[in-house]
């Protein structure tokens, strides 16, 4: 069986809510709290990849690192994933790994995908 990874901040209530439907499915997910053991720029990228998304659907703008960091519209791949590497706030979560597949759990029920 491929195992579950979820990048998790038990404080947002996405992430608690993903990480409650995946228990109500029988899985135990390898949980990685992120903004203790923040991924790097590869790690970020890896996943970008397995989300099918670019830096910037993934960059959390509302966060003060986003204006601090001097990122805007206009940043680069580049730019964004360091930011992202530097400051784990800036990445939107959660997101719910399982093999060469990822989802972000806005809404929760996203996660519903990587399911059966």
């Amino acid at each position: 069986m491929t195992e579950y990874t979820i990048y998790h901040n038990p404080r947002c209530s996405k992430s608690r809510k993903t990480l409650t439907i995946l228990q109500e499915h029988g899985i135990e997910p390898r949980v990685v709290l992120y903004l203790e053991a923040p991924p790097d720029v590869g790690q970020i990228k890896a996943l970008l990849g397995k989300l099918g998304l670019d830096a910037s659907q993934l960059v959390r703008r509302g966060e003060d690192a986003y204006k601090s960091c001097g990122l805007s519209k206009d940043s680069t791949e580049e730019e964004l994933t360091a930011a992202m590497a530097a400051h784990p706030k800036l990445i939107e979560r959660p997101i719910v790994v399982k093999g060469k597949r990822a989802v972000l759990g806005r809404p929760p029920e996203n996660v519903l995908e990587l399911i059966g």
